[in-house]
């Protein structure tokens, strides 16, 4: 039987991964990294590497500082094509660490538009989190989306 506590942790989590795709979907891109605690990691890795525990991925922020840098960069200093998102993420799973702390796993696919309106499958794979409980409410301490496409096809500017 699934207690209270229990649905409210899901509830509580749940709604910092709904927010978390609203911000990367709606372009609202400077509000991501507030979805982080100060020393949060973010990454991208491909499956190859996760799988062999090697640490090269596509993209990697040590700080609320390198993701506020990396969407100043993507805003004013990278070219590439206009785009949008669209996230589905299914199967979220949640393991308590204690009381203040969680992981999180869910499988993710990316569908990305581009002017004339083509979309596709821009990338499929999987995220594994660890949140925290701040004062300000749920963030990631850390976020990796390690994706099994086999390749990524453009510039890969905003975050998955």
């Amino acid at each position: 039987m699934i207690s209270l506590d229990q649905m409210l942790l899901w509830f509580e989590l749940y709604s910092l991964q709904e927010r978390y795709i609203s911000v990367l979907d709606n372009d609202q891109l400077e509000a991501w990294p507030d979805l982080f605690t100060a020393d949060g990691h973010y990454e991208i890795v491909p499956k190859e590497n996760a799988d062999a525990d090697l640490p090269m991925g596509l993209i990697y922020c040590n700080s609320q500082g390198m993701m506020r840098d990396r969407i100043i960069s993507t805003r004013e200093a990278n070219l590439y094509e206009p785009q949008t998102y669209r996230h589905m993420v299914s199967g979220l799973v949640i393991t308590p660490i204690d009381p203040t702390t969680a992981r999180m796993h869910a499988s993710y696919a990316v569908i990305r538009t581009n002017l004339e309106g083509d979309s596709i499958i821009y990338q499929a794979g999987r995220y594994e989190d660890q949140a925290v409980n701040t004062p300000d409410g749920w963030r990631y301490r850390s976020k990796r989306a390690i994706y099994d496409t086999l390749r990524v096809p453009t510039l890969l500017a905003i975050p998955v």
